[in-house]
């Protein structure tokens, strides 16, 4: 976590703003998200993946600057409607504590409710502490997308958070 006053310059600054990612920035998505994986905190995932899904993804990058942040959502049809998963939410570690992690969950918030979903669900190896200041809590693994809930390692020690909209 970058320490108070630290921060370089702030996310709002123009053109700065978060935005959907496009199908090129893959092998920065892959990169910005492999020193999570390697932590344990994300999943490997292969650059294919990140090109696949580009559309699925949100970003946040300084003007001139690499990708500093990033966080996806899929959608998962329901029998109650559908609901969102979301995924791979990363942010560069000079970045952390600078807004830029509340900035994109704000914009994959506004997302899920432009999509009509129900419920949102993540998994966190963390605190998730972002995730319950924006009004996520613990739920049982039954409650989610059962394919994307099967999909889980279960020694990661993931816990699964939702939150309704």
């Amino acid at each position: 976590m970058a320490a108070a006053g630290t921060c370089p310059a702030p996310s709002a600054a123009p053109g700065c703003a978060v935005r959907s990612a496009r199908r090129e920035e893959a092998e920065e998505l892959a990169a910005l998200s492999r020193p999570f994986a390697r932590s344990g905190a994300l999943r490997e995932r292969p650059v294919s993946l990140y090109a696949a899904r580009a559309a699925e993804f949100l970003v946040v990058r300084a003007p001139g600057g690499p990708v500093e942040g990033a966080v996806a959502l899929r959608v998962h049809p329901g029998e109650a409607g559908a609901v969102g998963v979301v995924y791979n939410f990363c942010v560069a570690g000079p970045r952390q504590g600078c807004g830029v992690g509340a900035g994109l969950l704000r914009a994959v918030l506004d997302r899920a409710r432009t999509q009509s979903l129900g419920a949102l669900f993540t998994a966190t190896t963390g605190s998730g502490g972002l995730f319950l200041r924006h009004g996520f809590a613990p739920t049982a693994a039954h409650r989610a997308p059962q394919a994307w809930a099967r999909s889980l390692d279960p020694r990661r020690g993931a816990r699964i958070l939702a939150r309704a909209l």
